[in-house]
């Protein structure tokens, strides 16, 4: 009895180990979201009369150095860029300056966000060290935004400068000589501060430099400038606009395409370019036209047996000459593209495009019907730079559309004529699309630009106003737009950007602060306050039918 007892206590007490037993792994601990510590440096931080040539830094953790030739600003500039190591995990930082340092200069060396540990990749964030070759420090400050000039969003990394202005400047420092001093928005701020700065007169010039040399390269680069000279000291907060030229217009050697047909690449812009295609002597009759999707020209030609034609280019300053070897080659056809296909929308052209210039359209075989097969009257137009044909008739809602271009009614250049071409289209309800009326309020000057544009900045729709301060975009696909505004200054109908050395600034552009949304069946009423965009609200008649 006793033996049995023990056994069933024995028992119970396995149970009940067993129960208070958990399972359980072995953890690190807390994640470690602690940046490094600078513990020391030598010479030390913010020193005077500075001579070294090494420069040590210390830390409390073992560190690495992240993306730092982004990273990193040094100001002023050095000619020639000091050796820092190691560039492996490491405790320390070795600062090697292999330039001769300016007598009475505070230099700077902002890290960014390039120290992080070894560990979990915490950062540094904005380590500077600083030292004067002088008695002093110099501590004057510049501050200011910064912005896009046609975009909504500027870019990150911009960088600002100030140069000298003194008895030997001039305007091409920017494209040859480091900045006095520099700084650099990295890859998150629109808003910049130049610190340690000394007393004088600058020029403030803002440059997204993708070489990274402090230099700036038109090609590439994206400059902003304020056109008069800065005093410092000075608290005002600057805005630049950041824009890309467009460089003079210039063309390269041509090639031969075709048997009838040369492409001319361009920089610049090409508009108004004036083409003269020689065969010896013989002035040639020839047709320009716009390559699609390239910077190049197509110039058009009849087909004839010679062994080179020259071809002359001027615009503006600039003049072309050319000679080039004729080959035997075979000519283009035509071929005719619909650009819309399907759908067909209240506010487009059916639009065709062609491989070939046409010289001729007979719009007698050409006929347009509806569903009921009642033919509908249409006017055309010919975009001959694009090559495009555009139909223009009244369009009615929820009707099917065909389009039959008998042989002949086509003819390029070359006398090709199309085949029989049939396109069948169809228009949506009314109530599938939107209504959006802006009222513009406080514009400065006329005429203006107003644009809907989608997320990446692809123009949908456009109205040009000479005085009117309500504009009306009927009609439009439901979606959700970013109004902008123009000041097209020299009326061309198109945003225009600037130029550094001429000293003019590009057009103005003025965005609405926050995305509209048009849907369908609505009719939407926004009032675009354009001294005040960001305070403006939108005003939708929710709900209302057409």
């Amino acid at each position: 009895m006793l033996k049995n007892n023990f056994k069933y206590i024995l028992f119970l007490l396995v149970l009940l180990l067993l129960s208070c037993a958990k399972r359980g792994f072995i953890t690190g601990g807390l994640k470690d979201t602690i940046a490094p510590v600078l513990k020391m440096s030598f010479p030390k931080n913010f020193s005077t009369n500075f001579n070294a040539h090494e420069i040590k830094l210390t830390f409390d953790e073992y560190i690495k150095l992240k993306d730092l030739r982004k990273q990193l600003i040094i100001s002023p500039p050095m000619k020639n860029e000091p050796l820092i190591l190691p560039t492996n995990v490491s405790k320390y930082l070795s600062i090697k300056i292999n330039d001769t340092l300016q007598p009475n200069t505070t230099y700077s060396f902002n890290f960014g966000q390039s120290i992080v540990d070894n560990n979990e990749g915490n950062p540094l964030n904005q380590l500077k060290y600083v030292f004067s070759t002088g008695t002093y420090i110099d501590s004057l400050t510049l501050g200011g935004t910064l912005k896009d000039a046609y975009n909504k969003e500027v870019e990150s990394f911009v960088s600002v400068m100030l140069y000298d202005v003194n008895d030997k400047f001039e305007d091409s420092v920017v494209y040859n000589q480091n900045p006095r001093y520099i700084t650099n928005t990295l890859d998150s701020a629109k808003t910049f501060k130049l610190e340690n700065l000394k007393a004088g007169k600058y020029l403030l010039v803002a440059m997204k430099d993708y070489n990274l040399n402090t230099k700036f390269n038109p090609e590439k680069d994206k400059i902003g400038f304020r056109k008069q000279f800065i005093s410092i000291p000075n608290d005002t907060l600057f805005e630049l606009q950041l824009f890309k030229e467009v460089r003079p217009f210039k063309s390269f050697k041509s090639i031969q395409a075709s048997g009838n047909r040369l492409i001319l690449p361009y920089e610049g812009n090409a508009k108004n370019a004036k083409i003269t295609l020689k065969n010896k002597e013989e002035v040639l009759t020839s047709i320009v036209t716009k390559s699609p999707k390239k910077d190049s020209l197509q110039v058009w030609f009849q087909t004839l047996k010679t062994d080179s034609l020259q071809l002359a280019v001027a615009k503006d300053k600039y003049k072309g000459d050319f000679t080039f070897r004729i080959k035997a080659q075979k000519k283009d056809t035509l071929s005719i593209v619909a650009i819309q296909k399907g759908i067909l929308n209240f506010r487009d052209k059916f639009t065709l495009e062609s491989t070939t210039p046409l010289a001729h359209f007979d719009n007698s075989k050409i006929k347009l019907i509806n569903k009921d097969s009642v033919s509908a009257a249409f006017t055309t137009s010919y975009d001959d730079f694009n090559q495009q044909l555009l139909f223009d008739f009244k369009k009615e809602p929820s009707e099917k559309y065909t389009f039959r271009i008998m042989p002949g009614a086509l003819t390029d250049y070359l006398e090709q004529s199309n085949d029989t071409l049939i396109y069948k289209l169809a228009t949506k309800e009314l109530a599938d699309y939107g209504n959006l009326t802006v009222r513009l309020q406080n514009v400065k000057r006329f005429p203006v630009i107003v644009e809907l544009t989608n997320e990446k900045g692809n123009v949908l729709a456009t109205e040009y106003s000479e005085g009117n301060t309500k504009v009306e975009f009927n009609l439009v696909e439901p979606s959700l737009f970013t109004l902008r505004l123009i000041y097209d200054d020299n009326k061309n109908k198109e945003w225009d950007s600037g130029n550094f050395l001429e000293k003019r600034q590009a057009e103005e552009v003025v965005y609405f602060s926050k995305p509209i949304d048009v849907r369908a069946n609505w009719d939407v009423e926004q009032v675009f306050d354009v001294c005040i965009p960001y305070k403006s609200e939108p005003k939708k008649k929710v709900g209302k039918k057409k």
